[in-house]
């Protein structure tokens, strides 16, 4: 598996990716065609920025792709079509998003976003899902009827109840484990297809120890 994971680390570098988590949203898309030339792409905890360059890439001139993270992401050498943000998540409401957005909703979200982890898998686990929960609250006013997403969990014993609440809010939503993801690693990706909507999201159960904040002045671009 070490000479898998040195593959992947080296074509990142002849590709011009800023890390091997690139190819995880490769194989993603590949399989399940979350990403369209045209359409705007929702990138949460993009930095370094490498799912960002794949989604630039697959929407292309005439698409958009926002990525946002806590940690500033280098727009140096991304394409025209990205726009970046600094912010948290857990802040995140229709008013921080850029202006080219234009009261428009995305077509797809992506989230690679993980907690720093402490070395307890159940901790870490729990955090990560708490993290994925963030991200399904705030779909009603960040993504599109019909809609595609992914985000990245650490397996534990929260992780049945998040697919299930997934499941509920798109017309299907499943597990896959990239071949780029490392073998002793517990992350899973939940890839999301036809988002049913404001409504169904509101009948799923939500996670009440979710803060619900207005934006702080910490939001850069």
């Amino acid at each position: 598996m070490k000479e898998v994971q040195d593959h992947f680390f080296k074509l990142a570098k002849e590709e011009g990716y800023r890390a091997r988590s690139a190819y995880k949203l490769t194989e993603i898309d590949e399989r399940f065609h979350i990403l369209r030339p045209g359409t705007r792409v929702l990138d949460l905890g993009a930095c370094p920025g490498s799912w960002t360059q794949v989604a630039s890439r697959r929407v292309g001139d005439h698409g958009l792709v926002v990525g946002i993270d806590l940690k500033p992401i280098e727009k140096r050498g991304l394409a025209g079509n990205v726009v970046v943000l600094r912010g948290d998540i857990n802040e995140l409401t229709r008013e921080t998003l850029p202006p080219k957005m234009e009261g428009k909703l995305f077509d797809t979200v992506i989230s690679d976003m993980g907690p720093d982890t402490s070395g307890v898998p159940m901790s870490d686990s729990a955090r990560s899902v708490q993290l994925c929960h963030a991200m399904l609250d705030r779909l009603p006013f960040l993504l599109r009827t019909g809609g595609h997403a992914t985000m990245k969990v650490y397996e534990g014993a929260d992780y049945p109840a998040l697919l299930q609440r997934a499941a509920g809010m798109f017309d299907e939503a499943r597990g896959f484990k990239p071949k780029a993801s490392r073998a002793e690693s517990v992350e899973m990706f939940i890839v999301c297809r036809g988002y049913r909507g404001p409504r169904e999201a509101a009948a799923q159960p939500r996670d009440p120890s979710l803060p619900q904040r207005a934006p702080s002045s910490g939001w850069k671009k």
